[in-house]
């Protein structure tokens, strides 16, 4: 790149590519940071995105074809002790609930809209920028020099994941159960939730798995064979897909709810640099809602907003420009952290009248109408307004 870039974006993942493409529709020159990692093992997750994320994508031309992408069309959420909750499209008058897409191959998507992109030059360190926006992740080395503390609260639970193919077809439901399993070690059982996530487009047969589970308990279903880990799964599900077998390897991570400090900033021993956080690096949530991926896309998604809105005078470096995004974005990341942080405690409490308790609010908002439908447009990634104007 001839020119110096305007924006520097140090993190070459889903959110950080995203917004290297959507910044260079705005004429601005991105240097995009892919520092190549040793060791990398392949990526068994699978991402629901909302149709917010989805136009995003398709926008840019970088949505998946099937069946890399599977349509959500139904989520049965099970409790412990008979509650139930279910979402279906048909009731809401929409397309999907939300789409199970591929990683692998989104992130092949969009490493190949970046090379065809001539204001895009991917580096291999970071380089001066008017603006530096930092995609590394929740584990940040650039956040952590830059001073930013992330406040963490850390989950009595580890993430298992892997995929499976399963003896009956998904039909194009995601099942989550809150459960409650034995861990070594422990007399009282502890709460576990299982998700089970439609993959492999229409009809498919495969599913992926998030499991949170205790950490020993973790520990040893990381230990155990194939077919016991699947005989383990099929007990925890009561088999609600028939008999499964793994069709990957086994992963996993410690869950936690975080958020840094401030999302903005000046570059150390600069005055016409500044950084913002987005992503990740700005936050992590408990996958139990599957909105992760959701709200750094919306990070993007706010962040180009309010550079393309800006006045034509101010430069990209300005605090008060970079303060639009940071106030924008954290209160929706707080209202969503603390619904996941929320029922993460509700399901974790032990004991018959918790239990009772929320059994009944499930069947309770399961009935609930006009709630029920604008609560599932909000995850669906409509704004409120949208969701209010279609009750």
């Amino acid at each position: 790149m001839a020119n110096p870039s305007d924006i520097c974006i140090r993190g070459a993942g889903i959110v950080g590519r995203t917004l290297a493409l959507l910044l260079a529709r705005e004429r601005l020159r991105v240097a995009l940071v892919d520092a190549p990692v040793k060791g990398a093992s392949p990526d068994v997750r699978a991402y629901s995105l909302n149709g917010a994320s989805q136009r995003i994508l398709q926008d840019l031309r970088c949505w998946p074809d099937s069946p890399a992408v599977t349509p959500v069309h139904q989520m049965q959420v099970f409790g412990d002790h008979g509650g139930e909750l279910t979402f279906d499209t048909p009731n809401l008058g929409t397309g999907e609930l939300n789409w199970m897409v591929d990683v692998p191959v989104l992130e092949a998507r969009l490493t190949s809209a970046v090379q065809f992109q001539p204001l895009i030059e991917v580096v291999q360190a970071p380089v001066a920028a008017s603006l530096t926006v930092i995609c590394e992740g929740r584990d940040s080395l650039t956040r952590a020099q830059l001073g930013v503390a992330f406040d963490i609260k850390a989950y009595e639970q580890h993430a298992v994941a892997t995929r499976l193919l399963c003896e009956r077809p998904h039909g194009g439901v995601a099942r989550q159960w809150f459960t409650w399993g034995q861990v070594p070690g422990k007399t009282e059982a502890q709460a576990e939730i299982l998700a089970l996530l439609p993959l492999g487009g229409e009809g498919g047969r495969e599913v992926a798995l998030v499991w949170s589970v205790h950490p020993l308990r973790a520990a040893d279903l990381m230990g155990l064979t194939a077919e016991a880990f699947a005989a383990e799964l099929a007990q925890a599900c009561g088999l609600a897909l028939g008999h499964m077998t793994l069709s990957a390897e086994r992963a996993v991570w410690p869950l936690q709810l975080a958020r840094a400090s401030r999302w903005m900033g000046v570059m150390p021993g600069t005055t016409k640099q500044a950084f913002v956080l987005a992503g990740d690096a700005a936050h992590a949530m408990h996958p139990l809602a599957g909105q992760g991926l959701n709200v750094g896309l919306a990070d993007v998604a706010e962040l180009v907003q309010v550079i393309r809105a800006k006045e034509f005078w101010r430069p990209l470096y300005d605090p008060k420009l970079l303060r639009r995004y940071e106030r924008a974005r954290q209160a929706d990341v707080q209202a969503m952290g603390l619904v996941t942080d929320g029922l993460q405690r509700l399901f974790a409490q032990p004991g018959p009248v918790w239990q009772n308790l929320r059994n009944w609010g499930m069947r309770g908002f399961d009935r609930s109408g006009p709630l029920k439908h604008w609560m599932t447009q909000r995850a669906m990634g409509q704004s409120a307004h949208e969701a209010s104007a279609s009750r």
